[in-house]
């Protein structure tokens, strides 16, 4: 690749790239009150460097323009890719402990107790998944905040759709008159569990799957750093601009194929029906 060609390559690149990063900081909806970019920023400001840092250096030592996009949508991407299965493993916790503070809150509702003492008391010895949820929760209630709305901000944190039925059901009695509270806490309970045996089923049968997509993750990834590192000479004709092209063609069909064994192996959650909606319930 001649200099002219490559600078001139490398401006335009990083010149698309500030465009990007500015259209998508401001937004390009107008009135839109949070901006997507912003947001990534705000929830995982160290993962957005970490990933931008090692493109750069990656593409400064390849020399590849490309390879900056490349190597930073790798570093973005496939670690949440590979290790969907402590994602899914929290989530079977999560459902699990959904169910034993139902099962935990019928037990207290049956001594006669008020639905706000016991949820404080309930607060005290909830499980680990959701301690601190419940603990929030209790503390909103000990500092005066009304019941419902505490619960509603309860459903946002937790976010699960089977925290959201037993939480209607919490909100129910909490705005009108529930009859036979505890036994539907019960029943929601032993439903929460159906619904993680089910999971984990699923979970089973789409391991495979992902042992696959890690297979050719790390051999893909053995076999370009193997070849950058002892056969540089064999990588010559992606220094070219067509090079660059026909690189990030290879790379853009190589992420649509993980992405798609990704979706494969991933196990979708029902829709939430609580989710806050503008600041509101629907």
């Amino acid at each position: 690749m001649t200099s002219t060609a490559f600078f001139g390559l490398l401006g335009a690149g990083t010149g698309l790239g500030m465009w990007l990063i500015v259209t998508g900081w401001r937004g390009t909806m107008p009135g839109r009150p949070e901006r997507r970019l912003h947001q990534l920023w705000q929830r995982d400001p160290r993962r957005v460097v970490t990933a931008v840092g090692v493109g750069v250096i990656g593409g400064v030592l390849t020399g590849w323009p490309v390879g900056v996009v490349l190597i930073a949508g790798a570093v973005w991407s496939l670690p949440r890719l590979l290790a969907r299965e402590k994602e899914h493993t929290r989530q079977l916790e999560r459902v699990e402990a959904i169910a034993g503070w139902a099962e935990l809150m019928r037990d207290t509702l049956a001594a006669a107790t008020g639905l706000e003492q016991a949820i404080l008391a309930s607060a005290e010895v909830a499980p680990e998944p959701i301690e601190a949820e419940v603990t929030n929760l209790a503390m909103r209630l000990e500092t005066g905040h009304r019941l419902a709305p505490s619960l509603q901000k309860l459903s946002d944190e937790l976010a699960d759709p089977a925290a959201d039925l037993v939480i209607s059901v919490l909100l129910l009695a909490a705005t009108r008159q529930a009859r036979n509270l505890s036994e539907l806490l019960g029943s929601l309970a032993a439903a929460a569990r159906e619904v993680a045996s089910m999971r984990q089923r699923i979970e089973t049968s789409r391991a495979g799957t992902r042992t696959s997509v890690r297979i050719i993750v790390g051999a893909t990834g053995v076999l370009v750093g193997g070849m950058l590192v002892f056969s540089r000479d064999y990588l010559v004709a992606y220094d070219t601009v067509t090079g660059q092209l026909v690189l990030l063609g290879i790379g853009s069909v190589f992420a649509v194929g993980l992405v798609a064994l990704g979706k494969f192996a991933a196990v979708d959650q029902p829709a939430r029906f609580l989710a806050l909606e503008g600041g509101r319930m629907p």
